[in-house]
């Protein structure tokens, strides 16, 4: 019937059909999101949906009790009233006679969402964002530049837009393949449109934590700006390619300049207290043959390849100066005992380096890759995206964050604050295409970030299949089949 499962749920005989919704005090906004999902007026009597604060209750946590003739929605914030909210959309219109006390199992439930490989329109964005709210996920982490295009307005940096949101083809299959499309693609966002977005996920529940790569994954902003790299004597278009450009920003003090500058017009546009600055997948060759970062190294007493761990420490300082938490992926876990503890660590590589992490003095976002890529394929159906390995439905269901006993964190201490999807869009041009990827793989993860373990993937299943029609019917899944471009073929099967 829902998903995520409600922690308790507890069914009677009977079903109410509600004819208005009644705001308590405090209540206001999401009653009138209530309002706009269910076209329901905002009344004073009768069979109605009342929403009312109840002090006492967690950070998300709501109640919900629905009787022939009313129901009752009753939180201490406005996060679990939104909670709830989409409880009873998912409900509506007829409200089985029931009594739900709800609260999510980790505090960071969240979606990546690639907007650099492939630059997706802001109408998507917003529908994208509906749906994660509708899941219960409370962030989305959109991944707004990398070496194939900068997507963010920067004041005073006309360039990264107006060359660095631009290539000139893509490349077609995996990293590697050789071929490409003759394409030109490219797009970016206002600071105003994404200022929108922000308030139009705020509404929500949704909270957008933005990622800034560096120093690595910077193609662009050096094809826009040549002098914050390490040959600024060499012109570099937009990378056409897939996989990991070996150029990256020099330590020049221009370098941190640029990062401070750009980091603090992304804060200002987001406020989300986490702001992410990549770190991952950074080739330091170019470090080792830079006189500039020879001679910084020299000065810090360490080999080149160490400049990293040192960069992260700088960006963290700035973004600290920012009144903002930094988030990094775990590459830079290599230099783990170097790197604030207050950096809170997105753990792709596996479980085992996320506990790492966490022993290390981190909060960690687990995200191991085999469990939580959406890039990947979802089966060995001919079409699939050129991406191995395989991650099923049931792969991503059986993924358990607390493995081990690890520790829940709220972000200020080490453990786990939470988990996340990824959504890499090398070969997802389209919207129908990132929907493709996302479900139903998405409702198994809101499943394991928000419910309590213990009804197995049979539960789940049996659930899932009302639940696609209710993703159907908001437009949320694909409606013709989708065809990725270079899909790998599978023995005895003919690639369309």
């Amino acid at each position: 019937m829902l998903i995520p499962r409600p922690a308790r749920l507890t069914r009677r005989a009977g079903s109410c059909v509600p004819t208005g919704i009644l705001a308590g005090p405090g209540t206001r906004g999401p009653a009138r999101l209530l309002a706009a999902y269910t076209g329901l007026p905002l009344v004073h009597n009768g069979p109605v949906i009342r929403l009312a604060s109840k002090p006492g209750l967690g950070p998300e946590e709501y109640t919900l009790d629905v009787t022939p003739d009313r129901a009752l929605l009753t939180a201490s914030t406005e996060a679990g009233l939104l909670a709830g909210v989409q409880t009873i959309r998912q409900l509506a219109p007829r409200l089985p006679c029931l009594t739900i006390r709800d609260a999510p199992r980790l505090p960071w439930r969240g979606v990546l969402l690639d907007v650099a490989r492939h630059f997706l329109p802001m109408e998507f964005l917003r529908e994208f964002v509906d749906l994660l709210a509708l899941h219960k996920y409370n962030v989305l982490h959109l991944h707004l530049t990398d070496d194939q295009g900068w997507r963010i307005e920067i004041a005073g940096r006309p360039r990264l837009t107006e060359i660095g949101a631009w290539r000139a083809e893509s490349m077609v299959g995996p990293a590697g393949s050789g071929v490409f499309d003759g394409v030109p693609h490219g797009g970016f966002y206002t600071q105003r449109e994404l200022r929108e977005l922000v308030a139009f996920a705020a509404e929500r529940g949704v909270r957008i934590v933005p990622e800034i790569d560096l120093p690595g994954h910077v193609r662009a902003a050096l094809a826009a700006y040549p002098e914050l790299g390490n040959r600024p004597e060499v012109p570099l278009p937009v990378w056409t390619e897939w996989g990991i450009s070996p150029d990256i920003l020099g330590v020049h003090d221009d370098v941190f300049a640029f990062c401070r500058d750009v980091l603090g017009q992304v804060a200002d546009v987001f406020p989300s207290p986490y702001l992410h600055i990549g770190g991952d997948e950074c080739p330091t060759t170019q470090w080792e043959t830079s006189p500039a970062a020879r001679a910084k190294a020299a000065e810090l007493g360490v080999r080149p390849a160490e400049l990293h761990p040192w960069f992260l420490g700088r960006l963290h300082d700035i973004v600290a100066g920012l009144g903002r938490r930094a988030v990094c992926w775990d590459e830079t876990g290599h230099a783990a005992g170097r790197l604030p503890t207050g950096l809170i660590v997105t753990a792709w590589r596996d479980a085992a380096h996320g506990a790492l992490a966490v022993a290390g003095g981190h909060p960690v976002v687990m995200a191991p890759h085999t469990s939580t890529y959406f890039d990947y394929r979802q089966s060995e159906d001919p079409g699939e995206p050129p991406r191995e390995p395989v991650t099923t439905l049931e792969d991503v269901y059986r993924f358990d964050p607390l493995a081990g006993g690890l520790p829940v964190s709220d972000g200020t201490t080490p453990g786990v604050l939470g988990t996340q999807a990824q959504l890499w869009t090398e070969h997802a041009p389209t919207p129908d295409h990132v929907r493709h990827l996302a479900f139903p793989r998405l409702c198994a993860l809101a499943e394991r970030a928000w419910s309590p373990p213990g009804r197995g993937y049979a539960d789940f299943h049996q659930r899932l299949t009302g639940h696609l029609d209710r993703l159907r019917a908001l437009g949320a899944l694909p409606k013709e089949r989708v065809r990725f471009a270079g899909a790998l073929g599978v023995p005895g099967k003919t690639v369309p």
